[in-house]
């Protein structure tokens, strides 16, 4: 906590500092365009005519535009000016801020309060399960791995659980783990490919595809895992490959399925 109020301290003389410097440039500015070019212009005008090499409407021509261009650059670099004295208005407003931000905390805070450990905040999460977001859910699964690391039920939910809360390293992470421990898990051989999918933008990589051939070789039912070795065998132009692998995917979905529809569209024109 000392450290918090040192930082904070730090961090406002370092704005007051800014908005003085600020000011005080502030205050040295004022219009910078060059009155004495705008002089010599007409003069050299003047010289012109009375040598006569400009007659009089030219002349009053010329003077004029030399006038509009004056007046235009005046206006153009005129730069806001500041009294020396509103620096002392602005610090005094930083430092009413500060001091009304101190005293907020200081009655609706908790400035005596120590930072909860993350170990304890993760302890009450799991006393709630049901009002947790994906997040929390995985650092609860997390501290009981950490407790029970040959568990491989709860290595397989904290990678699903770190798969909702979009960490797919993390659950490939655990899902590896799993694996070590059950290398015939089928399920866990797909969320693993999906996983590295994820973490790969959506494309299938050699482990994603890896881990979906391993899938689909200990359970031929894994449609989610014959869905994605499908799409990488159209990617390669693999049209045999890729109806292998939806063939089955295709007969389990429904007919109104727009999702079987889709498939046959891929399919069809990937074959064209």
């Amino acid at each position: 906590m000392t450290i918090f109020w040192i930082m904070t301290a730090l961090v406002t003389a370092l704005a007051g500092l800014a908005v003085l410097s600020a000011a005080r440039r502030g205050a040295q500015a004022e219009s910078v365009a060059d009155r004495d070019a705008g002089a010599r212009e007409l003069a050299e005008l003047d010289r012109l005519k009375a040598r006569g090499l400009l007659d009089e409407a030219s002349w009053t021509a010329a003077r004029a535009e030399a006038g509009r261009r004056l007046l235009a650059a005046q206006r153009a670099d005129r730069r806001p000016v500041s009294c020396p004295a509103d620096r002392y208005w602005v610090l005094g407003g930083i430092g009413a801020a500060a001091a009304a931000s101190l005293g907020l905390y200081a009655v609706f805070g908790a400035p005596g309060m120590k930072d909860q450990a993350y170990e304890t905040r993760v302890r009450e999460w799991a006393s709630t399960p049901e009002a947790l977001e994906p997040a929390q859910v995985a650092a609860v699964l997390g501290q009981v791995v950490k407790d029970r690391p040959d568990d491989r039920l709860a290595l397989t939910m904290l990678g699903a659980a770190r798969f909702e809360a979009g960490d797919p390293i993390g659950a490939a992470s655990a899902f590896r783990r799993a694996l070590a421990i059950q290398p015939d898990d089928a399920q866990s051989w797909a969320r693993l490919g999906e996983s590295l999918v994820r973490a790969n933008d959506g494309a299938v990589d050699g482990d994603a595809e890896a881990a979906f051939r391993q899938a689909v070789k200990l359970d031929p039912d894994q449609l989610g895992a014959r869905f994605y070795l499908g799409d990488a065998a159209l990617a390669r132009g693999d049209v045999a490959e890729a109806e292998a692998m939806w063939s089955p995917l295709i007969a389990a979905l429904a007919p109104s399925d727009p999702r079987r529809a889709d498939l046959q569209k891929r399919l069809t024109e990937a074959a064209r």
